[in-house]
């Protein structure tokens, strides 16, 4: 029997460029209009993190049947001038109950810091929260060169470990919008079809004929490089 386990990263990041105007709930680019302080959680980034170690139940991801992974969840919502969080809205569309969690936590955080024009004119201002799950399945990894992503349209290095099973017993698949090929010692190459998408590798046990572990994958085109 594996053991699941499950923690989260936090990012005390406000990534928005808008702010909401009182009367036409309108928005304007930040390169229009720029805040001198954005909305933030008060007492700073340790308080952040302790009221969400307090708060944020870290296993939902596990509890409701996530492959292992890394999911980055995005929640974008209002602070007013007074200070209050509204209109929640998730970014991300991971599932396992993770988006509900972190709206649920958010929902519970009281008063925020109001973000301030230049000038120190408090206005009603859009905010982006993002909160990271990691889950890993004991004893089973599926490690990618870059961190938890693979990239379209190149062969992207594979190690997976697999410590509780004979490597002749191993079989590793991955989802229709990628392809596997193995280069032996647990080592495979694997290209993704389309980016956007999640590549789940599944691990299986031939010689018992039982899945061992599931793995998900980020899949993104890859960066351009500028000159």
């Amino acid at each position: 029997m594996c053991t699941r386990i499950t923690f989260f990263c936090l990012l005390l990041l406000s990534l928005s460029n808008v702010y909401a105007q009182d009367k036409q709930e309108v928005t304007i680019s930040d390169s229009l209009l720029k805040l001198e302080k954005e909305a933030k959680f008060p007492g700073g980034p340790k308080a952040w993190e302790n009221f969400l170690r307090a708060n944020l139940n870290a296993s939902v991801p596990v509890d409701n049947g996530a492959p292992a992974g890394r999911y980055t969840v995005q929640v974008q919502f209002i602070v007013d001038k007074e200070g209050k969080a509204s209109e929640f809205k998730a970014l991300t569309k991971w599932g396992y109950g993770m988006e509900q969690e972190v709206i649920r936590v958010l929902k519970k955080s009281g008063d925020w810091e109001p973000a301030t024009m230049m000038g120190g004119k408090l206005v009603k201002a859009y905010r982006k929260q993002p909160i990271t799950f990691f889950t890993e399945v004991d004893g089973y990894d599926v490690t990618t060169a870059t961190p938890y992503t693979l990239y379209v349209g190149i062969d992207n290095p594979v190690t997976v470990t697999a410590h509780k099973i004979k490597t002749e017993n191993l079989q590793v698949t991955v989802s229709k919008n990628a392809t596997i090929k193995s280069t032996g010692d647990n080592t495979y190459i694997v290209k993704v079809n389309k980016p956007d998408e999640r590549v789940i590798f599944t691990l299986t046990d031939t010689k018992k004929n039982r899945t061992l572990s599931t793995h998900s994958i980020e899949a993104k085109l890859l960066p351009t490089t500028t000159k």
